[in-house]
């Protein structure tokens, strides 16, 4: 064991001499939007609810990692990631049907990384930070959408959570899960879409799993 410490030490020791490192990012992401109906839903004779339900995607990104000191790091890691949503409508006479909401975003994350000190061979870290999202695939502009609901280009999200650091002679292995809850209301309202004149805001939630390879 004392052998093996010895060895994550001065594998760490080799990443702390430079000031900056980067690596690859592969995330596995799950999304949703959260729902705030409009005030006349109520009045709606068409339409019961509408849920949120989550979908599959992944995520490929840069890693750009600037030490400021030996327990914080300064991160941006710039992708591409692919992100599905579905909304289901619940109908008062027809059967309920869903929509599925289908994003490519180029994403510019921003976080500080907090670590702890190595614990046998690993270290602990913790990260915040924001988010500011581009979506490719946005329908804000589609003309012909008589059975969607548009979503726009822009977002910007809180970043949140947490990961380990296993040290190799030559790389960093660090998974990490991480919450990103958007600010922005992406909902754009059209009143002449029935699903979109009963909705007010949808905000969008995802959960990251990722692995980090940095070296």
């Amino acid at each position: 064991m004392a052998k093996a410490q010895f060895h994550v030490k001065e594998y760490e020791d080799r990443f702390a001499r430079r000031p900056y490192h980067f690596g690859i990012g592969l995330s596995y992401n799950s999304s949703y939007f959260k729902i705030r109906y409009d005030q006349s839903f109520i009045n709606n004779d068409t339409l019961l609810t509408a849920s949120a339900l989550s979908g599959p995607g992944f995520n490929v990104s840069i890693v750009s990692n600037l030490r400021l000191t030996k327990h914080l790091d300064l991160r941006f890691i710039p992708g591409l990631a692919f992100a599905e949503k579905v909304i289901q409508y619940d109908q008062v006479q027809d059967a309920a049907t869903s929509q599925r909401i289908e994003s490519i975003y180029f994403n510019f994350p921003l976080s500080v990384k907090f670590k702890s000190d190595s614990y046998k061979d690993m270290k602990v870290y913790v990260l915040g930070g924001t988010t500011y999202s581009f979506d490719l695939a946005s329908n804000a502009k589609a003309r012909n959408a008589e059975d969607i609901v548009k979503i726009g280009t822009h977002d910007v999200s809180l970043d949140y959570g947490f990961g380990f650091e296993f040290y190799f002679p030559y790389f960093i292995f660090a998974p990490e899960i991480k919450i990103c809850n958007g600010l922005n209301n992406v909902h754009v309202r059209d009143p002449l879409l029935i699903y979109s004149s009963s909705l007010d805001k949808l905000y969008a939630r995802t959960i990251l799993f990722t692995i980090h390879l940095e070296g």
